[in-house]
Order: C-alpha cells, then sequence, then structure tokens
C-alpha cells in the first residue's frame, strides 16, 4: 500500500490471465502441435534410412508420416508459422521448431547437412530439400516404368523380386492423381490396375515356375496379385521341401548307384581313360609291309630265333617286338631243327656264333 492509500502494484486484467491460461493448456495438449513427449529429443529415430538424393521420395515419404505421427507436420508445411516475439507461444514454437530442425538434419547424409546447418526454420529447410532433389513427373516415371518392364526374378527368390516390383509400383502410383469417383467405374478400374501387376509379375518369373504359371493364367477370372503371389510363394516353398528331403536309410545301395551321373562313371572307367589316352602310330616294316615291328627286328631279313614258334596266320610274327621274349639257346649244343623250320644246321649254328659276338640283336648282319 503507498503513500494516500493508493495500491501501485497493477492488477492483471482479464485477457492477459486468459492468454497465459491458453498457451498453457496448448503446451500440455497431446493434440496440440506444441506438445512435446517425455521421450522426444533431438536424437530420436523418426525413420530408419537417411537421405542421400537420389531416394528422396521414399526419405520424402517415410518423414512425412513420422512427422505426422508425432503431430508435426505442420512445421514444414507452412501451417504454422513463425509467432511474433510478444506472441505467448513464442518460446513454445521455437523450442518445437529446433526439435523438427534437429531430426531434420539426423536424416539427411553429412554432406547434405553441412549445406542446411544455417537455416533458421523447419519450413525453409524443407523447402530447399524438395526444390534440390524432387525430381519431375516426367523423367521419373519413364524411369519407374523402365526398371519395372526391365524386372525379372532371375537369382533372387520370389519374395524378393516380388518386393522390388511392389516398391516400383507404390512409388508410381503415388504420381497418379488421386481421382474422386461416386459412380463404381473407380473400383472397375482399381481392380483392372490389379491384374495389370499380376501379369507383370507373372511376367518376371523364372521358367522353372512356368507350370504354376500357367494355372493361374487358365482361372477365370483372374485372381488379385496378392492371390497369385500366394501361389506362387507356396510352390516355392513346396519345392523347397521337395529338395531338402532327406533320403530314406533302407534305400537299396543300387538305387543310390543309378543316381550317379553317367558322365563320372564314364570318366572313372579304366577303358574309357584308355580310350581317351593319346595312342602312338604303331610300327611299320617296309620289308614285309607289316605292322607291329621295323625293318631292323623282321625276322624275314634276318632269320628267325631258336625255338621260334609262329603264331596264327593272323599274326604270324607274334606281338609287337616290345612284348616279344627271345631266348637264345647259347649253352646248349644244337639239336636237329623243326621239320618246318626253313633254316640248314650251318645257318643255325652261324647266327649262335654271330649272337655270341655281338648280344645286341638289333644290329643287322652285314
Amino acid at each position: 500500500m503507498a503513500r494516500g492509500g493508493k495500491n501501485t502494484n497493477p492488477i492483471p486484467s482479464s485477457s492477459s490471465t486468459s492468454n497465459v491460461a491458453s498457451s498453457s493448456t496448448s503446451m500440455e495438449d497431446s493434440a496440440s502441435p506444441y506438445y512435446l513427449q517425455n521421450g522426444d529429443h533431438p536424437g530420436l529415430i523418426l525413420v530408419t534410412h537417411s537421405l542421400t538424393g537420389p531416394n528422396f521420395n521414399s526419405w520424402n515419404r517415410a518423414m512425412l508420416i513420422a512427422l505426422t505421427a508425432k503431430n508435426k507436420v505442420c512445421f514444414v508445411d507452412g501451417s504454422l508459422l513463425r509467432s511474433d516475439h510478444s506472441d505467448l507461444l513464442f518460446a513454445a514454437w521455437t523450442r518445437c521448431n529446433s526439435m523438427v530442425i534437429s531430426w531434420l538434419l539426423n536424416f539427411v547424409s553429412k554432406e547434405i547437412a553441412d549445406s542446411l546447418i544455417y537455416f533458421s526454420t523447419a519450413y525453409d529447410l524443407w523447402d530447399d530439400l524438395c526444390v534440390r532433389f524432387h525430381q519431375a513427373n516426367g523423367p521419373r516415371i519413364f524411369q519407374l516404368k523402365q526398371q519395372i518392364s526391365s524386372l525379372h526374378q532371375g537369382s533372387l527368390d520370389v519374395n524378393t523380386y516380388y518386393t522390388k516390383l511392389k516398391i516400383l509400383w507404390d512409388e508410381l502410383k503415388d504420381y497418379s492423381p488421386n481421382l474422386a469417383c461416386t459412380c463404381g467405374a473407380l473400383r472397375i478400374l482399381s481392380s483392372t490396375q490389379q491384374q495389370d501387376y499380376a501379369m507383370q509379375f507373372l511376367m518376371g518369373l523364372n521358367d522353372s515356375f512356368s507350370s504354376i504359371r500357367a494355372q493361374i493364367l487358365l482361372m477365370e477370372p483372374l485372381p488379385q496379385l496378392s492371390r497369385v503371389f500366394s501361389l506362387v510363394i507356396q510352390e516355392e516353398r513346396q519345392r523347397q521341401i521337395t529338395y531338402s528331403f532327406p533320403p530314406s536309410l533302407d534305400t537299396p545301395m543300387m538305387n543310390t548307384a543309378s543316381t550317379v551321373p553317367a558322365a563320372s562313371v564314364m570318366a572313372s572307367s579304366p577303358v574309357t581313360a584308355a580310350v581317351s589316352a593319346p595312342r602312338r602310330p604303331r610300327p611299320y616294316c617296309t620289308h614285309c609291309q607289316q605292322l607291329g615291328h621295323v625293318r631292323d627286328k623282321c625276322f624275314k631279313l634276318h632269320g628267325f630265333p631258336p625255338g621260334y614258334k609262329p603264331r596264327s596266320p593272323k599274326n604270324p610274327y607274334g606281338p609287337p617286338p616290345h612284348q616279344a621274349q627271345i631266348h637264345l639257346a647259347t649253352t646248349q649244343p644244337y639239336s636237329s631243327p623243326p621239320p618246318h623250320d626253313p633254316l640248314t644246321p650251318t645257318q643255325y649254328h652261324q647266327l649262335i656264333s654271330l649272337f655270341h659276338k655281338n648280344p645286341d640283336p638289333t644290329i643287322t648282319t652285314p
């Protein structure tokens, strides 16, 4: 109380009191964009991948979903701009705006983050990213359709192949305009699109799925994409069970042996190995015109050894020289030659004495 009985303390007006109460209520209301939960902090993980440039469309979609869940999308789309300094909610707006900027900077690559660090509002930062990385509809739609037409299963399993296709379909669908229809034609258009997706999925499968593909194409009407994928994935799992089923223990050994490839059996056979080995040319005698020996070892030219017995008429000179064994009777006196022997006793004695002088039978007589 001052002199004169006058009260010098200002009495707050009812309007200012209501403003403070409303601002406090806005920050405590979970439906308010200024509300921050206890778990909200600058390092909070909102999306699973960072922005690198080419993946802007998928990153943009994931980030908008996360910001919508946090009730902070109004800070990037321009619907909640900066408040005046005199506004009681200015501090709350600044705190939420800084939180959104931190979230955006945490989920871009380091090179991109360095160029965004000096933006003061989340809206300006978001707008700069959209201008820099958002591709025009025409080139991106062409690129997506080209990837869809060239995508095949190849070495991928069915689930991975289907996932890659669905990502491209969903992104392409995002570029299509949203149609509002009340006559029911939109439902027919959606069903036709699902059939096109099913056809593209079946065309990209490997030829090993030709049987299940033929069965699906014979169905009338053609099943939806989810049903087609379910039938194909069941076929793949059935094959995995068949291939991984262990053989029975009571299976005869002959059944196991019958599964060995014929090529490996032939390769391990000694007969096959002998046939496949390179063969040397057989020696040829220019005197008697026969195969199996050379002129220097021809019995017709140099005489037959003692005790020689001719073979059958098909091979009168016996085996090849490297297999013939010549036995010379040098220690025992010569007996009368066989009746069919063409040499005389004198010739036999001369031949034996010749072998005594020169034991090498390959040297010809003068």
